[in-house]
């Protein structure tokens, strides 16, 4: 199974409902990053890609993430997080998948609820944990074929690509 978790809560999918969840969040994210800490998540969201991965072992706690510094730039980020969710939950670029993603919603709800119960000064993000991208790592190349982020160069391809 597949976890994600944050707030006392677990969201818990199956490697096809976590394959559909990361995609719809992806098509999402990459209209929205402008920040070097969007990339950094755009990157956390590529590092779920089973095919890369490997199946039944992606997740990541909110926990773990480095919100920033500061109050300030936590709640920017979190902030960010949230319009993800928003914009993925209005079924964006959904008609672009080859399939219909008829459970995306309620998993990208329970994700909203999760990130929106969730407070970020609570966050203790272990160095010695590789979970969340360092700048370096960060999502910055996009697929021209999908025109989502990728971690490209160390992965062959996106997330859509590699379904």
């Amino acid at each position: 199974m597949n976890i994600f978790c944050g707030a006392g809560q677990e969201l818990e999918m199956t490697n096809g409902g976590t394959a559909v969840f990361v995609e719809v969040l992806m098509l999402a994210v990459s209209d929205l990053v402008q920040e070097p800490w969007d990339y950094r998540f755009a990157g956390l969201l590529t590092q779920q890609d089973q095919s890369v991965m490997g199946r039944g072992i992606v997740g990541f706690e909110l926990e773990e993430i480095d919100w920033g510094r500061d109050d300030a730039q936590q709640a920017q980020n979190k902030d960010f997080v949230l319009r993800v969710i928003d914009l993925a939950l209005q079924r964006h670029r959904w008609d672009e998948l080859p399939y219909d993603p008829p459970f995306a919603e309620r998993y990208v709800q329970q994700f909203k609820s999760m990130v929106e119960a969730f407070s970020p000064a609570t966050a203790t993000p272990d160095p010695g944990f590789p979970g969340f991208p360092e700048p370096d790592e960060a999502a910055m190349a996009s697929c021209a074929r999908h025109r989502v982020l990728t971690a490209l160069p160390h992965w062959h391809s996106c997330i859509l690509c590699s379904r």
